[in-house]
């Protein structure tokens, strides 16, 4: 990632997340590796995950989250986000839940996703013209998987980036600030399941990847390769050394995260030697070519 030669210092740096716990699996040891550098990194956290379900068995018996889950939530977030050096603000919006049933019942009323993108965006826009970024990062337009707050947080920060630095729209939601990148965050690359599937099965242990490594082989043999990603990766970010750092951040969220589970089958060491990245594609830069000034290893 790159900035401006003649951006004021410290850089900024903000990240649009759907629920409290997806920053901390998505990009938590770019921000990490950032923050420690003296980068001002934000994490605008859209809803407040209160329809969340208890992941981790140990926390099953606990009387708080089943009271009170977003309330438990935003203590998860304020642990996650002290480990990660960064700071972090709530948009204020309602989880919608993930709908499950065929067909999909209707999300609940009210619900971030089921916001008029003005409304959902406004919050958004306010921030981004407070902390003035130079950079956001967000999700796809499929929202990394197709969670109704993940699609919607995709809507606001795009609605963000390419609104804030219009005086004519959001009027009253403060001074015009134009951020100079957007990038979408590629945490479920499938270059880097193969890399970690290999690199398990190379040291004898079990991959929880195979199965959907399997799927692609299978379609590969029946001659229907997958198309290529919408956004491939064009940005690749060497934090292999605040892996341990995104693995404490994620213990921090305990009711979702289960600490013998699926973020934690490779650990810090092997994911270093396989995949010492995260991955991210630049989807727009106000940077001209000549004034950049390079902050990462690669991209």
């Amino acid at each position: 990632m790159t900035a401006s030669s003649n951006s004021p210092a410290p850089l900024r740096l903000l990240a649009v997340h759907a629920h409290p716990d997806d920053e901390s699996s998505k990009g938590a040891a770019t921000m990490a590796k950032y923050a420690a550098s003296g980068v001002d990194v934000m994490v605008a956290t859209c809803t407040d995950g209160s329809r969340g379900d208890i992941q981790n068995p140990a926390v099953e018996g606990e009387p708080h989250p089943k009271r009170d889950m977003a309330g438990a939530r935003r203590l998860e977030m304020e642990s996650a986000a002290k480990i990660l050096g960064i700071r972090q603000r709530w948009l204020g919006f309602v989880d919608s839940g993930l709908p499950e049933g065929d067909p999909l019942p209707p999300l609940p009323a009210g619900a971030f996703a089921t916001l008029p993108l003005h409304r959902a965006a406004a919050p958004l826009v306010r921030l981004v013209r407070s902390f003035k970024p130079h950079v956001i990062l967000s999700y796809d337009e499929n929202g990394g998987y197709p969670h109704p707050d993940h699609i919607m947080a995709h809507r606001v920060a795009v609605e963000a980036f390419e609104a804030a630095g219009d005086p004519e729209r959001y009027p009253g939601a403060g001074e015009p600030w134009e951020p100079s990148k957007l990038y979408y965050d590629r945490a479920f690359s499938p270059e880097r399941f193969r890399a970690l599937h290999f690199a398990l099965e190379e040291a004898g242990l079990q991959s929880p990847y195979a199965e959907r490594l399997a799927a692609w082989l299978e379609s590969d043999a029946e001659g229907h390769t997958p198309p290529p990603a919408a956004h491939p990766t064009t940005t690749q970010i060497d934090c292999g050394d605040f892996f341990e750092v995104r693995e404490d951040a994620l213990r921090a969220h305990r009711t979702q995260v289960d600490p013998l589970g699926f973020f934690f089958a490779v650990s810090a060491e092997m994911q270093r030697r396989a995949w010492p990245w995260e991955d991210y594609s630049l989807i727009h830069s106000r940077v001209p070519q000549n004034s950049r000034r390079r902050t990462c290893s690669r991209g």
